[in-house]
């Protein structure tokens, strides 16, 4: 059978070995039932899902005629390592670390950072566009996590709060 577009096949590879991991993981937790629901119950469905879409997606990639069988181009290495280290710098200046002697900075603080280094992954960067962006997300952040939810760890760095 031959593959008539690599960018889907692959793509639905990875969704089904994503999802077969996410399941298998779940099954180490109580599963329960609909009506009573376990721990595991939400991953173990995610993880079903999301395989059952990357069969459907590797099915239409042996299916679906494309121009030119969409190859797979190189790695765009930039917007990746800005995408890791975005998450990297956010987690770091959530909680600090005191080992390191990094104190912790906070939701807000830990936000815009986010956001900016995140959006150096892309082709253009516009310094105003960014900060409205990392204000709504900051100010979204803020009411989901700390007035809906009431979770508990710092919003503002922890030489202000003390």
């Amino acid at each position: 059978m031959k593959i008539k577009s690599q960018k889907d096949f692959f793509a639905g590879l990875m969704f089904m070995v994503m999802g077969i991991a996410f399941a298998w993981g779940a099954t180490s937790y109580t599963i329960g039932e609909g009506a009573r629901m376990g721990p595991g119950y939400f991953p173990l469905m995610l993880g079903i899902l999301l395989a059952a879409i990357g069969l459907f997606v590797v099915f239409e990639a042996l299916v679906v005629e494309t121009e030119d069988g969409e190859k797979i181009g190189k790695a765009a290495w930039k917007p990746l390592f800005f995408i890791i280290a975005s998450n990297l710098v956010f987690g770091v200046l959530l909680g600090g670390l005191p080992k390191f002697g990094i104190p912790a900075m906070g939701l807000i603080v830990g936000i815009y950072a986010l956001t900016f280094v995140a959006a150096l992954a892309g082709e253009e960067f516009k310094v105003k566009e960014v900060a409205i962006l990392a204000t709504v997300l900051a100010i979204g952040s803020y009411l989901a996590f700390i007035v809906l939810l009431k979770l508990q760890f710092p919003v503002w760095p922890s030489f202000i709060t003390g």
